[in-house]
């Protein structure tokens, strides 16, 4: 068992995961997206190797806040393969992200997880994660077409 930084050589496991995570056909994106999330310094992928094999992630951006003392980490992605759910991995990989969130000054984590995944829910309320209702959005012109 193993917490590592993720590499551009995960993108298969990782593409794989997020199929199972409901994000079908990401082999089309995924390596660039991970270039540039890997080149960041305020982003981090962790990855869960169990067996020499990737069996989760997690994404987190660290976002610097004007108005507020402490800054904030946001999980923008997380999974743990369904065959080794329930385990443990996702306590660890969450665990570790409020390590480093720590360590970055931030006072809180976000992450948006969409109604239909109660079990997810379940998980990050044991995590002691509380619900903080309303969440706007825009969606923005597809950038590839223009």
């Amino acid at each position: 068992m193993c917490i590592r930084k993720a590499t551009l050589a995960d993108q298969p496991a990782i593409s794989t995961l997020l199929d199972q995570l409901g994000y079908p056909e990401t082999e089309a994106f995924l390596l660039q997206n991970l270039r540039v999330m890997l080149a960041q310094p305020t982003s981090a992928i962790l990855v869960y190797e169990l067996e020499r094999k990737v069996a989760g992630f997690i994404a987190i951006d660290f976002i610097p806040q004007l108005a507020t003392k402490g800054d904030f980490a946001r999980i923008s992605c997380f999974a743990v393969d369904e065959t080794t759910r329930s385990n443990g991995i996702g306590h660890l990989l969450e665990e570790h992200c409020t390590q480093l969130a720590n360590e970055r000054n931030c006072d809180r984590i976000e992450v948006h997880c969409h109604s239909r995944r109660v079990d997810a829910h379940r998980f990050y309320q044991r995590q002691g994660y509380e619900e903080s209702p309303k969440y706007f959005r825009k969606m923005l012109t597809d950038q590839t077409t223009t």
